[in-house]
């Protein structure tokens, strides 16, 4: 395994994060015990989940990841040798079974006070806002659209203090965006800086061959302000497997389940990975260690979160990390981005 620090701190983490988010819904509780220790006893020390999980997200299924997590720590006990990293939700109508009150103080205070408990750890390293709470252009659309009839007002100064009381007490270590804008990660850096309140250490963001968007501006504000990236969905929900494609997908897989997650299934998608597995085949490797690679080697990205439903999934997808790729590979993808790209925002 390979590995790096978060921004801003002496944490160490795996180059490779283990993703959760089908645990509870997709995978049972000795499923995902099989996962950890697979994937710890391989060099991963990071970890990721969020208060939302599962997916889909529903009242009945709420909380269940974090509980299995907390589970397993709870046997394993070997809290202190992993960093742990979790998401408050923002709002939303499809979160308003979990809480009405977006990033309020009281909210983000339960909030973290909740997932301590299922994750039964008395501190998360590191504490992310899921998303936005304004209107914004997030999960698969393109291009912003203002909203003037928006109610959100301006309170970054109010949530940043608020974690910098939770910092201070000891219950979380580091802070961090997801699904963020350059503007807002700016303006989250600017109230740090102004203020002298925390910084945020990371951003978690859709990041893979099919949606380099990340690389229009946000890429300069994570090298230039020193704030990484945490790469999700870096095989597209499974697509850039290959077994959409190629009509290997079990019965199991993610959009054969939940076929409305549809964002990288478009025929633009399809077409880039059909591209994408003509270079693979050429050079020898699989598509899976190809896209995963090639996500690996981004200078922005602090750790690239893999997820999985199978143990073999789970292998090939860690032992990317070994995978090198030539010059001429990846003239070969810069080909295909040029004609086909970013075909699932």
């Amino acid at each position: 395994m390979k590995y790096t620090t978060l921004p801003q701190s002496d944490i160490k983490v795996s180059k490779i994060c283990l993703g959760t988010m089908t645990w509870g819904n997709q995978n049972t509780q000795d499923e995902a015990f099989a996962q950890l220790d697979f994937a710890v006893e391989n060099g991963i020390n990071f970890i990721d989940t969020a208060e939302l999980y599962p997916v889909p997200a529903t009242a009945e299924t709420q909380g269940r990841t974090s509980t299995i997590i907390g589970n397993w720590l709870n046997e394993r006990k070997h809290r202190d040798q992993l960093v742990l990293a979790t998401k408050i939700a923002g709002p939303g109508d499809y979160t308003a079974h979990i809480s009405t009150d977006g990033f309020s103080p009281d909210a983000i205070r339960l909030a973290v006070d909740k997932s301590l408990k299922r994750l039964q750890t008395d501190y998360i390293d590191l504490y992310q806002l899921h998303w936005p709470e304004r209107h914004t252009n997030r999960f698969g659309i393109r291009d912003y659209q203002h909203r003037p009839d928006d109610p959100w007002t301006d309170n970054f100064h109010e949530v940043l203090n608020t974690l910098d009381e939770i910092l201070r007490s000891g219950k979380i270590r580091k802070i961090g965006l997801s699904n963020e804008t350059s503007w807002g990660t700016m303006r989250y850096l600017e109230e740090s800086k102004t203020h002298g309140l925390p910084r945020m250490s990371t951003i978690q963001n859709s990041y893979s061959l099919l949606n380099r968007t990340f690389e229009g501006d946000l890429a300069e504000i994570s090298v230039r302000e020193k704030i990484g990236l945490l790469a999700y969905s870096p095989l597209a929900f499974g697509v850039l497997s290959g077994k959409y494609v190629n009509n290997t997908a079990d019965d199991n897989s993610r959009l054969k389940l939940f076929p409305r997650f549809a964002r990288y299934s478009s025929d633009q998608s399809t077409e880039a990975t059909k591209r994408y597995m003509a270079i693979a085949e050429k050079f020898g490797i699989s598509l899976s260690h190809l896209a995963l690679a090639f996500v690996n080697t981004r200078p922005f990205v602090t750790s690239n979160i893999v997820g999985a439903t199978n143990l073999e999934q789970l292998k090939e997808n860690i032992y990317s990390i070994y995978v090198n790729l030539s010059d001429e590979l990846l003239n070969g993808i810069a080909e295909v981005h040029s004609l086909i790209p970013n075909p699932a925002p």
